[in-house]
């Protein structure tokens, strides 16, 4: 907009009261805001169960991640999980081992394979995890875990079954003992991810849920 020069002083007189009101609204308006404004919401509240004899906790969401990045420590079931799931991969990894030679079924056969593949790997992490907290694989004295004090564990008896079937004999004992072996690790797994507090555990826990599960209803189809 071009003002003539003739009528400046005109055009302040016009201009000025109006640009100053402008000024002045937006400044009020910017200092309501500022006033008027709450702090965003930091997420729902998470319960927080206490230990044995305390109270549970009401945390906000940030609070708890905040809690669980910094104590992420393992507690005595995270270590008892992973020394006892090792044992249990490894009864595992012994029923797979009979598979190539007995079984009658490529199906079989090559589930055994798909098994072994896993669970090898994953005793190797667990034995990493134990070794990086600096506790022993086996328990204190040096006493390895009652089979019998870990769900779907065979029994001695059971194996030797096996090791003397062979075709389709072989195969419905493998998938019947591998089914309850497996269900027996979802137990463990689920148990740990309630009672446990690091993170990578949590995370193992997961896999095996995840993995076994599936597993376990390929074995149902195949009975």
């Amino acid at each position: 907009m071009h003002i003539p020069t003739g009528g400046n002083k005109i055009a302040m007189k016009f201009f000025a009261p109006v640009t100053l009101t402008a000024l002045t609204m937006l400044g009020l308006g910017a200092c309501d805001t500022h006033s008027d404004a709450e702090p965003a919401p930091s997420g729902p509240s998470v319960l927080v169960p206490g230990k044995p004899g305390e109270a549970n906790r009401t945390l906000s969401a940030d609070e708890a991640a905040d809690q669980r990045a910094e104590d992420d420590s393992p507690n005595s079931a995270d270590v008892s999980y992973a020394r006892m799931m090792i044992e249990h991969h490894t009864q595992a990894l012994e029923l797979t081992e009979l598979a190539p030679e007995r079984a009658e079924s490529a199906k079989v056969a090559k589930l055994a394979e798909r098994i072994e593949a896993a669970q090898g790997p994953e005793i190797a992490a667990m034995r990493s995890w134990l070794k990086t907290y600096g506790k022993k694989e086996e328990t204190q004295g040096g006493d390895a875990h009652d089979h019998s004090s870990m769900p779907g564990m065979a029994t001695e008896a059971q194996i030797g079954k096996l090791r003397a079937a062979k075709g389709k004999a072989f195969d419905q004992l493998f998938l019947t003992l591998m089914i309850t072996h497996h269900e027996g690790a979802i137990t463990m797994a689920t148990d740990v991810k309630g009672q446990g507090n690091n993170i990578r555990i949590e995370e193992m826990a997961d896999d095996v849920v995840a993995q076994q599960t599936a597993e376990i209803s390929r074995m149902r189809d195949m009975l």
